[in-house]
């Protein structure tokens, strides 16, 4: 007997040969059509901006952009980032066959309870690096460093804690997501799937200093070794969440702060320094955290479908032909079978009646308590009357 074929694991950065319908062509075409929809996207919502700011009345700069303000222009921003979560969650679905929570994790899901875990476990660690951060010389004026108050700070600080987690998660569904499982599609080792989209993370970010662009490349590396670490994005989106939202409310509680144009790629090395280091002590906290917590890492691909049982095909009928031999278990009709009261007198021999449905002939054993025919008469003894009694009348009418 055959054992059943067990089915293949498939890690996360595979998971888009998770398809029962996959083809090389799904992560190809959807790249493109990812790629041609959030441009789409956003071309649309700038023009809703446009339209919005037009019509309340804001001023426009050089660019006939609507000067919103910093945390408008902040919240903005983050927004059109986001945009790219539906977006990417979509293409998995439609043009890669498959569902569209496997983009998040092996469980096809996001895992909340890890997500919450790892945001516990970065937000001590990033906060003493931002905290060092901060003792570090400042090149800018006394006007970045005033406080701002506690009122705008506070309006500031609400639209980040709603659009910060947006913004972050989308960059990983993008990066770590989308462009890893699409190079997974090729390539079987993690390392050569999840590279690339570091070095397009950190281009997408433009292109400051060297040591900028390498924390960013650090940080892409890291973030996809841990996402196939842990099976799922929960890990990288924790700490990208966390980095960023502490960035933010740094520079929303001084005056001036959002309306910078500067970004991570812009570091000098001393903040890479200290951001790197965070981010490997980030990412041994987490692998520590994998050894007392069981995770699934793997999702079992998709079987072939099952074939059809091969059946005899039936014997046509002709007229006039032997009928075929009955099959193997089924009754036979004819053959004689031996009597259900094999020890008692006057044993007979029955013929099989055929099976159900089938009507036939069936010949009876004789009654093992009647008496022969008296001889030299040839009749049966009169009914209700002894055999002596029989033969005596007979006699007489004789």
């Amino acid at each position: 007997m055959t054992q059943p074929q067990l089915a293949e694991q498939l890690p996360y950065h595979r998971l888009a040969r998770l398809s029962p319908r996959y083809g090389a062509w799904r992560p190809l075409v959807g790249t493109l059509v990812l790629a041609g929809t959030y441009l789409i996207t956003l071309v649309v919502l700038m023009v809703v901006f446009v339209a919005v700011g037009s019509g309340m009345g804001y001023e426009e700069d050089a660019d006939g952009w609507p000067e919103f303000g910093p945390v408008a222009d902040t919240a903005m921003g983050l927004f059109v980032i986001a945009a790219g979560i539906p977006v990417v969650l979509l293409t998995v679905r439609w043009i890669g066959g498959r569902r569209a929570g496997t983009v998040s994790s092996v469980a096809g899901r996001l895992r909340w309870r890890w997500l919450m875990s790892c945001v516990l476990t970065a937000v001590p660690i990033v906060a003493l690096s931002m905290g060092a951060m901060l003792l570090l010389p400042d090149d800018g004026g006394g006007a970045e460093s005033r406080w701002v108050g506690w009122a705008a700070f506070g309006r500031a600080l609400a639209l980040l804690v709603v659009l910060v987690p947006l913004q972050a998660a989308a960059e990983e569904y993008v990066f770590r997501g989308w462009l890893t499982q699409t190079a997974g599609a090729f390539l079987r080792s993690p390392w050569a799937a999840f590279l690339p989209q570091a070095v397009l993370f950190a281009a997408a970010h433009g292109w400051g200093t060297p040591w900028g662009f390498a924390d960013l490349v650090v940080f892409g590396a890291c973030a996809g070794w841990l996402t196939w670490r842990t099976g799922g994005l929960e890990a990288s989106v924790a700490l990208h969440t966390v980095n960023n939202l502490l960035a933010f409310g740094a520079s929303a509680a001084v005056v001036g702060g959002l309306a910078s144009d500067e970004t991570a790629a812009d570091a000098n090395w001393q903040v890479v320094a200290l951001d790197v280091l965070s981010i490997v002590l980030y990412t041994a906290a987490v692998t520590w955290w994998l050894r007392r917590r069981r995770l699934e890492r793997t999702a079992p691909a998709p079987q072939p479908p099952a074939q059809p049982p091969v059946f005899a095909t039936g014997v046509p009928y002709v007229p006039g032909a032997p009928a075929p031999a009955q099959w193997v278990g089924g009754p036979v009709t004819g053959v004689p079978v031996p009597s259900p009261w094999a020890a008692q007198p006057g044993q007979g021999t029955a013929v099989a009646p055929p099976w159900a449905g089938q009507p036939g002939p069936v010949t009876a054993p004789p009654s093992p308590w009647t008496e022969p025919p008296v001889s030299g008469t040839g009749l049966p003894p009169a009914a209700g009357l002894p055999a002596a009694d029989a033969r005596e009348d007979g006699a007489d009418r004789s």
